[in-house]
């Protein structure tokens, strides 16, 4: 029995301090709650806090909304709740009290210094809660309203915090408030090298207000001095005057035609200051007269010429940080430099990325155009709209078939069979009668290209219609705050990836590969072994077309679908396939990739005017072609023979 009373004694002994509830300190400081004030209420507030009641928390918010008061008859502490009789109340334990009129009710209201002690409590309650849901709203709030308040619960919140990213999130955010609030520079420098490589954003506007500067002018530099400013040289002398007047250490300046007004309003027998008017046809003698006239009352006071010089050049111009501790400041711009340096790398990075996605979607684009002159010698003007017709064919699946997915799966082998059809077609009609007229032949196509055109104009209308991508090709696969590549440019260079393989295989493996390369080669000699170059045209055009029905599909999933989609892409398909080299698979590779990654550093170079960069892109590819006027990997065969 003893031992029983003795193991519930220390049990009770071990109690916590939240013995002590909500409604026990709430009647104990009524009065307090009534009338706070910053230096008497956070005895009351930290009571509240340390209590460890489930209902802190919600009376602090309820204080700090000016929903809690007391009632008059017995000075009972309730919730308030407005209602149609005046309040419903709330007890301190959370139960239903009934309700009160307005006139029975002494409401709380908290000052906003009260209230920034009070939401400084709740940032320690809902950075503790056990829903981690609520310990990551309570960081993202902080983050996005950062204040100094918050970094004492925020550190007190790391140590015992369970879930292992919420404690990263919380440490990072430490860091960064550190920086922005910690009194101790020591404890401010240690935050800025705690981020290592760290590159992100919320680190580098924690930082940029550190080595923000101010432009001053004084006797001499003071403060945390950035550097000094020669009058004449890093600043004129007119600006460094300016900061005088700003600062009310001298008159405005006097403008040439204020003082000509001035003296003219002021000559009196032939004299104006004391200098005859005769005189006045220097500028000197005019300053000596205004100062004159200055000096007498007559005029206001302003700075001429001479004045503005002999002020500037008896001062100091200088700039300072607005954090007023050096080693802070030196602290900072070393974190900003490197974060400049890798931010530089990654942005070269991210660049490479776009020109890589770019150049796939060009290969895409010119790889139907390089196969059919690669064989038959023929520019097909017309190219473009079999891209247009893989693009539209894309649009008719989804109307007919909703799941995305199924959609793109259908969309690509249908797209390839119809363009292959409409080629094969185009080649038997009008090519093979115009094989070895390559003027005709140009502008055959070229004018089959309007025709077209117009036809996609006709079915389909003239607004731009949607190719949806799926579900899992939405958003971007982001590296960090620098690099990121969407999902769809992605799935566009695994496609040309892909075309790439089977075009080699094709090549390579099989029996048509092997009669393709035979009529490129010599179309003679492959007549006389019995392959029928006739048929390999025929073919060859129908997989040009149909490559480039594909190439539609996927080019129609993040660009606008209309009946000029085609002609947005044949002139870079054009320029891919001569600076590549002309009929070679592999110059077309090379082309796509010179041509993507430069247009995507011109771009870089000049974002604001896509023109510009299109024409300086053409420019270098003109000079390119002056230099190897055969492209970058020059064909062989019948084609280069010509």
């Amino acid at each position: 029995m003893r031992i029983l009373i003795a193991a519930l004694l220390g049990l009770f002994l071990a109690l916590p301090a939240w013995a002590e509830t909500v409604a026990e300190i709430a009647t104990s400081e009524a009065a307090s709650l009534a009338k706070p004030s910053r230096q008497t209420i956070g005895p009351v507030i930290d009571r509240l806090a340390a209590s460890g009641d489930p209902m802190a928390a919600q009376v602090l918010q309820a204080w700090g909304d000016k929903r809690l008061g007391a009632r008059k008859s017995d000075g009972a502490v309730f919730i308030l709740t407005p209602d149609a009789a005046g309040f419903a109340l709330t007890d301190m334990t959370g139960a239903p009290a009934g309700t009160a009129s307005a006139a029975d009710i002494t409401e709380f209201k908290p000052n906003a210094g009260v209230r920034g002690l009070i939401s400084a409590a709740l940032v320690q309650f809902t950075l503790s809660d056990p829903d981690p849901a609520r310990r990551a709203e309570a960081l993202t709030s902080i983050a996005q309203d950062p204040n100094a308040e918050s970094l004492t619960p925020l550190r007190a919140s790391i140590e015992t915090e369970t879930d292992p990213a919420l404690k990263t999130q919380k440490q990072r955010l430490e860091r960064l408030l550190t920086i922005r609030f910690d009194p101790l520079s020591e404890a401010r420098i240690l935050a800025i090298q705690g981020f290592g490589a760290d590159t992100g954003l919320d680190l580098r506007a924690a930082l940029s207000p550190l080595v923000a500067t101010t432009l001053k002018v004084g006797a001499t530099a003071q403060g945390n001095v950035a550097r000094t400013l020669r009058p004449g040289r890093e600043i004129t002398e007119g600006q460094a005057y300016d900061l005088l007047v700003t600062a009310g250490e001298a008159p405005a300046r006097l403008t040439l035609e204020d003082q000509k007004k001035a003296l003219a309003a002021h000559i009196a027998n032939g004299m104006v200051g004391g200098v005859k008017v005769a005189d006045l046809t220097t500028q000197e003698a005019r300053d000596r007269a205004y100062t004159a006239l200055e000096t007498s009352g007559a005029v206001p006071l302003a700075a001429t010429a001479d004045e503005v010089t002999a002020a500037v050049g008896a001062v100091t111009v200088y700039e300072t940080y607005a954090e007023p501790d050096a080693q802070v400041t030196a602290a900072a711009l070393t974190a900003l430099t490197r974060i400049d340096r890798a931010v530089g790398a990654l942005t070269t990075v991210d660049l490479a990325m776009d020109g890589i996605s770019l150049a796939a979607i060009y290969f895409l684009a010119a790889i139907g155009l390089a196969i059919t002159f690669g064989v038959m010698r023929v520019i097909n003007m017309a190219h473009g709209e079999f891209i247009t017709m893989g693009a539209y064919t894309g649009f008719v699946v989804q109307t007919l078939i909703p799941d995305k997915t199924v959609s793109l799966v259908v969309a690509f082998p249908l797209a390839f069979a119809v363009t292959f059809a409409a080629g094969v077609a185009m080649e038997r009609l009008v090519i093979r009668h115009l094989m070895k007229r390559p003027l005709e032949t140009l502008l055959a196509t070229f004018g089959i290209s309007i025709a077209l055109q117009q036809i996609f104009k006709n079915i389909f209308g003239t607004q731009a219609r949607p190719l949806t991508s799926p579900d899992w090709l939405g958003g971007a696969l982001v590296f960090n705050d620098v690099v990121s590549i969407s999902y769809i440019r992605i799935a566009i260079v695994v496609l040309a990836a892909l075309f790439l393989g089977f075009f080699l295989y094709m090549m390579k493996r099989t029996r048509l590969g092997l009669e393709v390369r035979a009529v490129t080669q010599n179309p003679m000699m492959a007549a006389s072994m019995g392959i029928n170059p006739d048929r390999i045209n025929m073919l060859t055009f129908g997989l040009g077309s149909g490559i480039a029905g594909i190439a539609g599909v996927a080019i129609g999933l993040y660009a606008k679908v209309t009946s000029e989609l085609g002609a947005d892409y044949i002139v870079q398909s054009f320029m891919t396939v001569v600076v590549g080299g002309v009929g070679n698979i592999f110059g077309a590779l090379a082309g796509a990739g010179m041509i993507g990654t430069l247009q995507k550093a011109i771009e870089f170079l000049n974002p604001s005017n896509t023109l510009a960069a299109q024409t300086y892109m053409i420019l270098f590819i003109i000079l390119f072609i002056q230099v190897r006027p055969r492209g970058i990997i020059a064909l062989k065969g019948r084609a280069a023979g010509d």
